[in-house]
């Protein structure tokens, strides 16, 4: 078999405004179990837009910007939905990048032989596969990227940035990406991890190309500025699709702030979308009501959905979209306070 004979079914991204969840949504008002915690949590997201002094923050983990969510996240920033977005370095570069540079991700089926794709340089993530060989040109337009840049340290933030403006340049095969808009908005990405995914590769070899006069990322910067955010924003609301870092690492702002000795109010509201199982300590699982006991997010306006993302995030926005509420809300353009 040949590699197209795998890559030839491209994954298509849903577009939450082609239809209006809100006959669904206000159904599943009076259901049970994760219909009922889902419609809470698109009113959650509501009360959120409709607090004139929240900053929303997104997280992303996991693969769903691969799996066909990824306008769904292009159209929140562009709709006035998020003001800073916290990921992991997958979500932003293999995945949104990755498609800016004109490449897709495509349908397949889990049950395929790896050590064919292996053969084939084809990557899986479950039922959807992507050409290696494309991932390493995206790896090289992060290196040039860094290569560009003055030596020193960089936070993810001021790093993607530059993604945002490289992708601006003419660079863009599809331009409706999230790190473009995002960088046209003036919303700020942060990726706390960034090396663990493409990028990493592209840095390296940056790196040892350039021993004595190269970039890096300073992961501690990043903790820094979205502290600042969080300092600067007295109510704040998390959205989180899957846990992680992302969801830690926005969550701890409040604490960080705390030792600063420049307080900080826990988060006023928070969703979080998951499978994760909670008896197993992990961050990724632990519920929001035992982040209050850090004092890191507040129980009045908290709702865990237990479901697989793509599943239920259209639902989400699809019915916050057509209520209008983002309509009001002003841009906050938190990129412009780190100038």
């Amino acid at each position: 078999m040949e590699k197209s004979d795998f890559l030839k079914d491209p994954v298509k991204h849903i577009d939450i405004k082609s239809f209006d969840s809100t006959q669904i949504i206000e159904a599943m008002k009076n259901m049970s179990f994760t219909a009922r915690d889902t419609a809470e949590a698109a009113d959650i997201l509501i009360k959120m837009m409709d607090d004139e002094e929240c900053t929303i923050m997104l997280c992303i983990a996991g693969s769903t910007s691969a799996a066909g969510c990824m306008q769904i996240y292009v159209d929140m920033v562009k709709h006035k939905m998020v003001d800073v977005i916290v990921a992991t370095g997958a979500t932003i570069v293999d995945m949104d990048f990755f498609e800016a540079l004109g490449f897709k991700h495509y349908k397949g089926n889990p049950y395929v032989d790896d050590k064919i794709l292996r053969e084939l340089y084809i990557d899986r993530i479950h039922d959807t596969l992507i050409d290696e060989e494309q991932l390493q040109v995206c790896d090289n337009a992060i290196k040039e990227i860094a290569d560009s840049l003055a030596p020193g340290p960089y936070s993810s933030r001021e790093f993607i940035r530059q993604m945002g403006k490289f992708l601006v340049n003419n660079n863009a095969k599809k331009p409706d990406s999230l790190v473009q808009v995002a960088y046209e908005n003036d919303v700020p990405i942060f990726c706390p991890a960034f090396s663990d995914s493409s990028a990493g590769f592209g840095l390296v070899k940056h790196q040892v190309e350039n021993e004595d006069n190269h970039i890096s990322i300073d992961s501690v910067k990043d903790f820094r500025e979205l502290t600042k955010i969080k300092i600067k924003s007295q109510v704040s609301g998390l959205f989180m699709i899957g846990g992680g870092v992302p969801k830690n690492f926005a969550q701890d702002t409040v604490v960080c702030a705390e030792i600063l000795g420049e307080p900080a109010n826990m988060h006023k509201y928070a969703v979080q979308i998951t499978v994760a199982d909670v008896r197993d300590g992990a961050c990724s699982s632990s519920t929001l009501k035992e982040a209050h006991s850090w004092g890191k997010v507040n129980t009045l306006h908290e709702q865990m959905v237990y479901a697989e993302a793509t599943s239920v995030l259209p639902l989400i926005i699809s019915y916050v979209y057509h209520g209008r509420s983002w309509e009001d809300r002003r841009r906050r353009k938190l990129n412009k306070i780190f100038e």
